[in-house]
């Protein structure tokens, strides 16, 4: 019996929707691009859905019949291709959703990474207690082991700021979310006192806007986006109530990229919010 067809990765995906994006620029049908590159129309369809490889030549060859001269993006999206191994996360593929996966692989990949959040402590940020208080109130509820697969999936995400070279990364937290009970006192206590331990990493910055700085724009919704080694590689992460939703839209990924400028604008610089954090642990 023949073994079923892994499904593509989030990087394939990705590059294929560039390429088709580069086609549709160069004011190109399927056919038409089939025909300039000697394949077929399927074997095209098929690479824009991510569901065939390409190599970086070929993908070299793509960008230069659809007219591309950017040189940066051309290599970059090459480099899509170079990945033969699949990511750690797949050993989650039967246990997690398909979109949470997308979102450990372009985390991994990620240049930098900038996170925004008015309800909840940031994924790479949170202790296994607390995330695992906040998988006990999923909606349906969540068995134990459950419950035990997505916290062991969220600590290894973490992995990601404690590696050789990690990316920049840059977290704003409304107070909302640093107030917010999620598990016992002392797991709350614990959370906060983990938030300024990682804020004292040279590539970790976490600010936090006070409920007294008053309006401030945002969508209500945690924002984090990924940078990619060219701007057209970026993306972006809402929270949304159905899970993770990733998107790559260029006007949307400016529009995102404001509102995390807009908000940064409202919160405390980093020392202002480890003394702040600092005053709301001894609080509790």
């Amino acid at each position: 019996m023949p073994q079923p067809t892994p499904p593509p990765t989030a990087r394939r995906r990705r590059l294929g929707v560039e390429l088709r994006r580069l086609r549709e620029r160069a004011d190109l049908t399927a056919t038409q691009a089939a025909a300039l590159l000697g394949a077929t129309q399927s074997r095209v369809s098929n690479i824009e859905a991510g569901r065939y490889g390409v190599s970086a030549d070929r993908v070299r060859t793509m960008a230069r019949h659809y007219d591309c001269t950017d040189e940066p993006l051309v290599e970059a999206l090459a480099a899509l291709t170079g990945e033969r191994r699949r990511g750690w996360w797949e050993e989650y593929r039967d246990i997690l959703s398909p979109r949470a996966l997308d979102l450990t692989e372009v985390e991994h990949h990620a240049t930098a990474l900038r996170v925004a959040h008015v309800i909840n402590v940031p994924g790479l940020l949170q202790t296994p207690d607390h995330a695992r208080a906040l998988f006990g109130h999923t909606v349906p509820p969540l068995k134990p082991h459950e419950i035990e697969h997505r916290v062991s999936h969220r600590i290894k995400r973490q992995e990601v700021l404690h590696r050789d070279q990690p990316p920049p990364y840059t977290a704003i937290i409304h107070e909302a979310a640093l107030r917010m009970r999620v598990g016992e006192r002392a797991t709350v206590r614990a959370q906060l006192h983990h938030l300024n331990e990682i804020s004292e990493l040279d590539h970790v910055t976490v600010t936090a806007i006070p409920f007294d700085s008053g309006p401030f724009h945002t969508s209500g919704q945690g924002i984090d986006y990924f940078h990619g080694p060219v701007r057209q590689l970026d993306t972006v992460q809402l929270d949304t109530d159905h899970g993770a939703e990733l998107i790559d839209s260029p006007a949307q990924l400016e529009r995102y990229g404001l509102i995390l400028n807009r908000t940064s604008q409202a919160a405390l610089p980093p020392a202002k919010t480890r003394d702040f954090i600092a005053r709301l642990a001894q609080d509790l």
